[in-house]
């Protein structure tokens, strides 16, 4: 009896940057907008980032169905969503249950930012630091000068730069309210994520790296273990797409990376019409992988942005493709697009459009003004 042959495995499937594009962009709700709620977007996304106040709201905008600012600004008021440090160790805006328990997961980016300020911190016991912290900000929430002014009474040699970025490094504070809430403003006052909540983590089930993998993988797949390393802030996680590998599908990008992919997400065709969308400056889709190719061509690759100043990015046919900015004039909203290549007469017709639905959900100005002009000298 003749021996069985073992034929080897299919190679993994190629998948074009095109449909990598359409997959992360159905993933991340600006395929099409969708009807869910803004507290389950920003439970689907992982977070939206948040360093300045204004582009959480915008991002809901770009991904929500009849969207209305005041919907995430009262689950900031509720304390059902925050604004705490996590992710790369930048803020984010997190349901109250993301804040809670993502802690661990996200502590190695915080403690290579803390090591960064070593010189800074001659003679600072970090657990001394933590608590003296928490006793201060828990009477109520504290600013960050007089966070650094009650540090520095303990530790007068320490720069004070230094000692509130370990503190917190070292603690999970919030920004709490009225900083972030749409249409107001605040300055910076913080307190611990559990005092301001009024409930501990520890009831709740810390999440595994696994279910994080598994949840990046739902908003931002398919990708790559480096793809998730850089959203997180996170290495050596390989051993954990390894263990989660049985069940996950894997493809190649043109480049023969591999990429995983949980197997019932969408993967839209890559001629799948994509519309026009406008991002803020800083933005989950922008930033969610180590290979932005998928999203930003090789040509426009830090083209959002010159030195210290990020603009708004325009998504074309599913890529960035064009700047924004808002500027006022009296009781008008003038928004520059600063195309980054030369729009087709239809291009220039739904940015038009979709500019103006925009400028009259996310402004309160009585009249709008949509221009295609140059606002950034790129000097090349």
């Amino acid at each position: 009896m003749a021996a069985k042959t073992h034929r080897p495995a299919a190679p993994p499937a190629v998948l074009s940057t095109r449909a990598l594009n359409r997959a992360t962009l159905d993933r991340q709700l600006l395929l099409r907008r969708s009807p869910m709620s803004a507290k389950d977007a920003v439970a689907h996304l992982v977070g939206l980032q948040a360093q300045n106040t204004k582009p959480p709201y915008f991002q809901l905008y770009a991904r929500l169905a009849d969207f209305d600012p005041e919907e995430l600004s009262a689950l900031m008021e509720s304390r059902e969503a925050v604004r705490t440090v996590s992710l790369r160790s930048t803020l984010h805006t997190h349901t109250a249950d993301d804040a809670l328990t993502l802690g661990p997961l996200v502590r190695a980016p915080r403690d290579r930012e803390l090591r960064s300020f070593r010189r800074g911190l001659q003679g600072v016991d970090p657990d001394r630091l933590a608590a003296v912290t928490e006793e201060f900000v828990a009477e109520r929430p504290r600013t960050l000068g007089e966070l650094r002014e009650e540090l520095l009474t303990h530790w007068p040699d320490a720069e004070p730069l230094a000692l509130s970025v370990a503190a917190r490094c070292l603690l999970p504070l919030v920004q709490v309210t009225p900083r972030g809430l749409w249409g107001r403003s605040g300055q910076v006052a913080l307190t611990t994520v559990e005092h301001w909540l009024g409930r501990s983590a520890e009831p709740a089930p810390t999440p595994t790296l696994d279910a994080t993998v598994l949840r990046y993988l739902g908003a931002f797949g398919p990708a790559s273990v480096m793809d998730f390393q850089s959203w997180a802030g996170l290495t050596r996680t390989k051993e954990v797409f390894e263990r989660l590998r049985p069940g996950l599908l894997a493809f190649r990008d043109e480049r023969g990376v591999e990429l995983f992919d949980l197997p019932d997400a969408p993967r839209p065709a890559p001629d799948t019409p994509a519309p026009p969308r406008f991002l803020p400056e800083f933005d989950n889709v922008l930033l969610g992988h180590a290979d932005r190719t998928r999203v930003i061509p090789e040509g426009n690759q830090g083209r959002n942005g010159k030195g210290n100043q990020t603009y708004g990015s325009v998504l074309v046919d599913g890529f960035l493709d064009a700047l924004w900015r808002v500027d006022h004039e009296g009781g008008t909203a003038i928004l520059t697009v600063q195309p980054l290549r030369k729009p087709t007469r239809a291009e220039r017709t739904e940015i038009t459009e979709e500019a103006g639905r925009m400028l009259t959900v996310m402004t309160d100005a009585t009249d709008h003004d949509v221009r295609f002009g140059t606002f950034l000298d790129f000097g090349d």
